[in-house]
This record gives structure tokens, sequence and C-alpha cells, in this order.
């Protein structure tokens, strides 16, 4: 997950982000993660209680979240970490390139527990995260109802915010434009699908402002400067709950990506990354991230363990999961330079 989204969602970043219990001779496990409020909101939910829980030495470090770190550790044979969290393209990338092991689930959980796409070779999926459409509920009369009535300027005229890339805006295009939602990659795969999206995104290209950062969606709503943006879920739960703004989510058809964990390749302490890994799996473990940051589970088995309070702020809930497209990495690292490079230059057209 990008760090911008993470930074200071719910305030935790001030957190401790080291728990060693005073063991003598304890056992040490290593984690390096991109550190803020999603670093300090693992630590909470499951860094410190596994630590206490097994009288481990739990050490923490942070990095920027790119593969090369984790690479040059690998190839100089120096590996201080046990385990590393990452985004789901980072794993197949890793993966490729042997600097992650390839995982035996049969010491972490049944794979077939895990949603579809949190449970890949080289990585184990830890949150769901929703890329959703917001809107203030002061400036719209009627609520949208679906992340795809940003493309109706009709019933809701005015000024709407994409992030300023064709990940995700190609898709809710093409789904927009009447593909279902099972067809999305296969028709974006081809030179007709592609025309097709920029086509419909060509609909609403007057009315886009387009953001790069986290922060700016529920900016750009607060100050009214738009009636409606695509956003990550939990930058705007963090402005409804913290900032008390009047703001809503909209669910349906939202994309669902996920954050990742991993043992790089030479890990000295590949007992205790399973072990952790198996205690992260647990479904009743699973659901306490929800506590601290509103990001879902990742095991089917650990809603009913979600507390009530927290379920209706996931893209998890069984109410958010009706219609949904979950963001298929493998197709963008197929092709996401050439449309990165196609989306350039549609918008400088």
């Amino acid at each position: 997950m990008n760090g911008l989204r993470r930074t200071t969602l719910l305030g935790l970043a001030g957190a401790a982000l080291i728990f060693q219990p005073q063991t003598a001779g304890a056992e040490e496990l290593t984690v390096m993660a991109t550190g803020g409020a999603w670093q300090a909101a693992l630590h909470q939910a499951w860094f410190e209680p596994f630590a206490k829980k097994t009288g481990i030495k739990f050490n923490e470090q942070e990095y920027t979240g790119e593969l090369g770190k984790i690479k040059a550790m690998v190839e100089t044979g120096n590996v201080p970490i046990d385990l590393v969290t990452v985004e789901t393209s980072t794993v197949l990338q890793g993966c490729d390139a042997g600097v992650l092991i390839h995982l035996d689930y049969s010491k972490i959980a049944d794979r077939s527990k895990f949603l579809p796409g949190t449970a890949l070779d080289c990585g184990v999926g830890i949150d769901v995260y929703g890329d959703v459409l917001a809107y203030d509920t002061t400036v719209l009369k009627e609520a949208p109802t679906s992340v795809l009535d940003i493309f109706d300027t009709k019933k809701f005229p005015g000024k709407r915010a994409m992030r300023k890339a064709p990940a995700q805006n190609l898709e809710w295009a093409l789904m927009a434009d009447g593909v279902p939602i099972a067809d999305v990659y296969k028709v974006l795969g081809t030179p007709e699908g592609v025309d097709r999206a920029f086509n419909k995104l060509d609909t609403i290209k007057n009315d886009i402002v387009w953001w790069d950062a986290g922060a700016q969606p529920p900016q750009l709503l607060a100050s009214k400067e738009v009636v409606m943006t695509t956003a990550w879920n939990g930058r705007i739960q963090s402005a409804i709950d913290h900032d008390n703004r009047p703001f809503a989510i909209v669910w349906n058809d939202q994309i669902v990506e996920y954050d990742m964990i991993a043992i790089p390749k030479g890990a000295k302490n590949l007992d205790l990354a399973y072990k952790y890994l198996a205690y992260a799996a647990e479904p009743e473990v699973s659901a306490q991230l929800g506590r601290y940051i509103p990001y879902g589970p990742v095991l089917a088995d650990a809603t009913p363990f979600v507390p009530k309070d927290v379920l209706p702020k996931l893209p998890t809930a069984p109410d958010h999961m009706k219609t949904y497209l979950v963001g298929d990495v493998e197709f963008w690292g197929d092709n996401g330079e050439d449309l990165v490079k196609r989306f350039n230059a549609w918008l400088a057209q």
C-alpha cells in the first residue's frame, strides 16, 4: 500500500514501533514494514500481542516498500530480516526474481480459507483496502449508489476528482460502459477495449480534477472543489471519524486491493517467521487490524470476529462486497507501462 495512504490515518504514527519482552535469551524475529499509522496499527493488532503470547523478541524496521532493498539484502547474503510487508505487485516481482521464498501453506493455514488473490506463492495477504467513491452529504441532494455514478454528469453535475493514473479509472470506465465485472480485464487486454475505456473517460474529461496523493480527496471535498471523488477508503473514514467531516462512502463497484507479507530468501529465523504467519492467519487474530485502521481481513472466516462497530467501516463488510472488482496486479504488471504512456498522452490532448 502506498505510504501516503496510510500515514496519519488514525493518528497512530507516534506509537512505539518496537516491542521487546524482557525475556533472557529470547528468540528474535525481525519484520520490515512501510511505517506510518499503518505499521503502528500492525504493531497494536498483531506484533505486540504475538510477542507477549510467545515471549519472542519482536524487532521492527521501516522501509519505503521498494523491492530493490530486499533484493540487495538477498544478493549480498546479508538478510537481517525475517518478514517483510509488500504490495501485491512486489510479491509477484520478488517471486519471479527469486528474492522471496515460496511459502509452505501447510505451516500457515488452509489456502482455500483466504479470499481469492490473497494467498500467493510468495506472499500471504494481511489486509484488504478499497478504492471507493466519496462525497459530501451536505453538497449532493441525492446520494450516489455506485462508484460508476462518477460518470453520470447529468444526475450529478459538477467537478469530480479521480486519481491521476490509468489503474482503476480504466476498469471503472469499462464497467460504466456496460462491461460485466468478470470480463473487465479480458476486454481491457484488447486494443479495442483500451479504446473503449478511454472513450468513456472522454465523456467526463472536462469535469475531472486529478489527484496524486491520498490526502487530496478529502481536501477536495472539504473545499467543495468537487462534488465527488474516488479515494482510498481509509482516508475518507479518517476524515469522517477524526475531522467530523459530513462525508459518505459509496462501496458498490469498489475495487479491492491487498497488502501482503513475505519471507525474504535467506531469512535466518524461518521457523519463527512461519509461526508468526500462522498466528496472523487465525481468524480471530486476523480480525483485529480493523480496530486500529479501517482495512478488512483476508480470511473469510475472520469477519464474525470483527467488532460490530468496526465492520461497517471495512471494505470487506458483507454489505460492501455485493458488487466489487479485485484489482488484477498481474494484468497491470504485464500492461502497466504501455497503459501509463497511453494515459499520459491522453491527458496531454
